[in-house]
């Protein structure tokens, strides 16, 4: 279990896209150990999700909502908006974190690829950010809002030009997104990740080794430590932090 201590997010509500594994699941239960809800969004594994409910309500003592929706189907998304409400009556925290991570020659690269890893990404956030930005603004008392980028528009990573394009436009529409929510009180930040220690898929490739990578820390990162990064920027310890890609890779790119 996580415990970090004061429960500064109860009686609050996160929606966390992406959140039946991985780094998802991570931040899910990095929120609810300080008390927020949760609605534990997925795509189509309604086994993970409601894992990942039970989890939550099990060992942290809070209300979990897992709700199957395709970020990318507006109408899906305006439906678990409307759950949501209906559940918790309000939403205080956004985090997008679905994403796919294909790895494809560009000259060998569908157009339906590209669409389809750009969707999940841009698409996917604009509908969350909108949908339940709605919710956020109305309950007038600020919030926030994470994306998550990455480390491969940063260094250009081999055969996924549309990865690099993804992660480079949510950037842009993150501090887009932070100069609008600021008067309403609602930080918005891009967490970007390296490389992290997760189940890979398999349109994700092999896995480059960290002699490949060149990690000065020569390690993988842990979910836990994206995850932490996430509740604090979530958290009043956070909210003077908006605008911001933090990356966390072991060093391997600099800012």
């Amino acid at each position: 279990m996580i415990d970090p201590g004061a429960k500064s997010l109860a009686g609050k509500t996160a929606v966390v896209s992406g959140a039946g594994k991985n780094i998802g699941r991570s931040i899910a239960e990095h929120l609810a150990a300080v008390g927020a809800n949760v609605v534990v969004n997925g795509r189509s594994d309604q086994a993970a999700v409601d894992a990942v409910a039970d989890m939550l309500r099990r060992d942290y003592g809070v209300e979990a909502l897992p709700f199957l929706a395709d970020v990318t189907d507006r109408a899906a998304v305006d439906r678990m908006a409307e759950a949501t409400m209906a559940r918790f009556g309000r939403v205080d925290i956004v985090v997008s974190n679905a994403a796919l991570r294909n790895q494809t020659p560009f000259l060998e690269m569908s157009y339906e690829e590209w669409r389809n890893v750009l969707g999940v990404a841009l698409d996917g956030a604009f509908n969350l950010c909108q949908a339940f930005g709605r919710h956020i603004v109305a309950g007038g008392a600020g919030g926030s809002i994470v994306t998550m980028s990455g480390i491969s528009n940063r260094v250009g990573t081999l055969n996924r030009a549309h990865v690099n394009a993804a992660k480079a436009g949510l950037e842009g529409f993150t501090r887009g997104l932070a100069n609008e929510f600021a008067p309403h009180g609602v930080n918005v930040n891009a967490v970007a990740p390296g490389m992290i220690d997760t189940a890979r898929g398999a349109s994700a490739g092999v896995r480059p080794n960290l002699g490949q990578r060149g990690v000065p820390l020569n390690r993988m990162g842990d979910p836990n430590e994206i995850a932490a990064m996430v509740r604090l920027l979530c958290t009043p310890e956070g909210a003077y932090t908006t605008g911001q890609t933090i990356h966390i890779n072991g060093g391997v790119y600099l800012t």
